[in-house]
């Protein structure tokens, strides 16, 4: 029979909490202190908990420290769990946080079988998503100036159209200020604009550049056959979530996102609220964008021909099956005088489903030799 230990890890910058559980319901909980967050101090770690036929399981929270120790883990032929915080079971009373009790109750947990694995990304897939978060991190970097400038020419009262065309560019380049003052400070807001655009589109350059090396080149192009999802939104989606078939079915990948209606019920009431937003903020705001499109009559226009005339019959099917439905929804929708952020986020939520298929298409489709 196996006997597994189960160790729990508090992972911290500097240090490490470090906690076991022996296998069986009544096994004792040990709490082994710190050590060093270093590769050699887990590897020393690793040798001092081996015991022959005690196999070593061990799990720690996903957090700013990555997934190092996890590979590390791994490679050293162990059993790495890297858990979700936010579905950690905790007890409503307790007030008392401490890293020992964090790593106590982690092993403990493990043990239980109570804990909730997050997907770890290999390490090339973890780099493309690094590169997809630096630009969600400079958009809003550009979002943020934009609103700087556009805060400061209110106060001054200047007032021009929405938008930030040509137009609208044009017109910020015939504004003068009579003190010097407000024109430097109306010089600094623009040219912080400008460095913002012009980083934004710098790292979209790269991602174009580095997209035809990925492996996950083809789910990328297969997602644009939906319309509202450009090259930029499929790779968001295609790199925060991965391995599409890990979702058994499209409502798992809802939840997932965060698109899912909240519900409190008790006894024969039923409360059902807004989305519960637990999900993947990149890819939910990607998903709210890209059904805006769906507002149109359903059509295939000419800059997606070129884009999707080399992709599977089977896929393009899905793009145009997903046009006609979600299309109409659209337009039911705003007829029953839906809000356009309740029918935005419904169309969302149901081109998931059409996104997963059109994933696991490809995914499941056997390599070529």
């Amino acid at each position: 029979m196996e006997h597994t230990r189960f160790i729990g890890l508090d992972i911290h910058k500097e240090r490490i909490s470090v906690a076991v559980a022996q296998s069986g319901r009544s096994g004792a909980v040990e709490y082994l202190g710190e050590i060093i967050n270093e590769p050699g101090a887990i590897s020393k770690l690793c040798d001092r908990l081996r015991r022959p036929g005690k196999p070593l399981a061990f799990c720690y929270e996903a957090g700013p420290c990555g997934y190092g120790v996890h590979r590390q883990l791994t490679s050293l032929g162990h059993r790495c769990n890297v858990v979700a915080p936010s579905l950690i079971p905790t007890k409503a009373g307790d007030r008392v946080k401490t890293n020992r009790r964090d790593a106590t109750m982690l092993a403990r947990l493990h043990r239980a079988g109570e804990l909730t694995s997050v997907w770890v990304p290999d390490a090339e897939h973890e780099a493309m998503r690094d590169l997809i978060r630096l630009r969600s991190v400079v958009r809003q970097i550009v979002t943020r100036a934009r609103q700087h400038l556009q805060g400061f020419l209110l106060r001054h009262g200047k007032k021009h159209g929405p938008g930030w065309g040509m137009a609208y560019r044009r017109w910020l380049s015939t504004l003068a200020f009579e003190h010097p003052a407000q024109q430097i400070a109306f010089q600094d807001y623009v040219d912080a604009v400008t460095d913002g655009e012009r980083r934004l589109q710098r790292v979209e350059e790269q991602i174009s550049s580095l997209l035809p090396a990925w492996n996950l080149r083809p789910v990328v192009d297969g997602l644009q056959a939906m319309r509202g999802i450009s090259l930029i939104n499929a790779v968001v989606l295609v790199a925060e979530v991965g391995d599409f078939t890990r979702f058994s079915n499209p409502r798992q990948l809802m939840a997932y996102f965060g698109l899912v209606p909240g519900e409190q019920s008790s006894g024969e009431t039923a409360r059902r609220g807004g989305i519960t937003k637990t999900g993947n903020t990149r890819v939910r705001r990607a998903l709210v964008e890209g059904a805006w499109a769906y507002r149109m009559r359903a059509r295939i226009g000419r800059h997606k021909v070129d884009r999707i005339e080399a992709l599977p019959k089977a896929v393009r099917d899905i793009g145009w099956k997903a046009q006609v439905r979600l299309c109409a929804r659209y337009r039911r929708l705003t007829a029953r005088g839906k809000t356009a952020n309740v029918v935005n986020v419904a169309i969302a939520r149901e081109m998931v489903g059409f996104i997963w298929s059109i994933a696991c298409t490809i995914q499941s489709a056997p390599k070529a030799a």
